[in-house]
């Protein structure tokens, strides 16, 4: 069993089945535990297209839905960044970046039983500067970036590589919780050489899956910008 490849199979099924946002790990790992036991006992068969997808929509289930409802309400997102409570920055802090250490932990198991390891990627959004609207959940994806780095040097040693994707905004189901995400993605319109489609996921998924591949084995702790090229120009290119 590829742990690359069968980490691909995981991340496209839960995208396609169940692509509820803002799904946090942080008090599910018990639950996962469980998940993630009843696919090693399956093995090989974890492969299977059936039980791929309902082993998908059974780990996306059982991790407790509460974050855009408490990020959305322009708490941590919305431009409040100095009315943002304690309590709100923690939550955005758990969702977007301490996420990804306790699923990376939860999956190295299976991941460094591959022959070729395995491979941890998530998704970013630039946060090496102070975007509109975004507020706390900037912060946190800066710390998302960090975890990544830190999960990169203490899964190595393990066969498994983490990276990141930096994507520009995509129409999703998590933008519809992001109050002015139209004026992002207006800033696309201009600023991307190469264009940028908000309805268009094809890139940014390309990316992610090329990063689970082994066609990308040595490499690790790397942000892989997916934006157009958007964040490489200074201003509006019109």
């Amino acid at each position: 069993m590829d742990g690359g490849f069968l980490a691909a199979d995981l991340v496209l099924l839960v995208i396609q089945h169940d692509s509820r946002p803002g799904q946090v790990v942080t008090e599910s790992l018990a639950q996962a535990d469980a998940v993630l036991a009843d696919a090693a006992r399956e093995g090989d068969h974890v492969r299977s297209a059936q039980h791929d997808q309902v082993f998908a929509n059974e780990f996306s289930h059982r991790f407790d839905e509460r974050v855009d409802r408490q990020l959305g309400a322009g708490v941590a997102l919305g431009g409040g960044f100095l009315d943002t409570p304690a309590s709100s920055a923690i939550t955005a802090f758990e969702t977007s970046a301490f996420s990804l250490k306790a699923l990376a932990v939860a999956l190295a198991p299976l991941l460094e039983a591959g022959e070729h390891g395995g491979s941890v990627v998530g998704l970013d959004f630039d946060a090496s500067v102070a975007w509109p609207v975004y507020d706390w959940m900037g912060v946190a994806k800066a710390a998302l970036e960090s975890v990544s780095r830190y999960l990169a040097r203490d899964l190595g040693p393990r066969g498994v590589r983490v990276n990141l994707v930096s994507a520009g905004p995509l129409e999703t189901i998590a933008a519809g919780g992001i109050p002015g995400f139209d004026r992002l993605a207006a800033m696309w319109q201009s600023g991307a050489p190469l264009g940028w489609d908000v309805r268009d996921p094809g890139p940014v998924a390309a990316a992610v899956c090329f990063l689970l591949s082994d066609r990308a084995r040595a490499i690790t702790g790397e942000i892989l910008h997916v934006d157009g090229g958007f964040h490489a120009i200074g201003g509006g290119l019109r």
